[in-house]
């Protein structure tokens, strides 16, 4: 099995108002952030709903090797923060079809994708141990764009 844990790039943390994290963290860590991208229709594939699109903001500090995502989306989605900020997922770089199928079989719950199982699952998957963990594999192709994304701060 690969060493993922090598492979972990950020943990994402849901937050109610991003620009208002962004600001807060800034002012009170010295972090300083990639530009706010808004998706207003994020593709978003769920077992309960089916394939959607959804208005998502997200959003990574720039200094590495492990980074923070924020993230704000609307209720009723796995990007939903609830009542108050949390702590949400750990990211890692992955070949997303076979490390998700690979913990679905080992018991791990498919909790969304970007694409269903029928179209591979797209570029990311978010999938949750038996525990409650719940890593999200990312596209090994996207990381080339996101470490340009992370020394400039623009997503190309």
């Amino acid at each position: 099995m690969i060493d993922y844990a090598s492979r972990m790039f950020h943990v994402g943390h849901l937050v109610p108002d991003i620009e208002a994290a962004m600001e807060q963290y800034s002012a009170d860590l010295g972090l300083q952030w990639t530009d706010l991208v808004v998706r207003e229709e994020q593709p978003l594939w769920t077992p309960q709903r089916g394939q959607e699109s959804v208005l998502l903001k997200f959003c990574y500090s720039m200094v590495g090797p492990e980074r923070i995502e924020l993230i704000e989306g609307p209720e009723g989605t796995p990007w939903w923060h609830g009542d108050a900020e949390n702590l949400h997922h750990v990211g890692v770089w992955a070949d997303v079809p076979a490390l998700t199928e690979e913990l679905v079989d080992r018991g791990w719950e498919l909790v969304m994708a970007q694409k269903s199982p029928e179209e591979g699952y797209g570029s990311f998957t978010y999938v949750r141990s038996p525990s409650g963990l719940l890593l999200e594999p990312v596209a090994e192709a996207n990381k080339p764009r996101f470490d340009v994304w992370f020394a400039t701060g623009k997503l190309g």
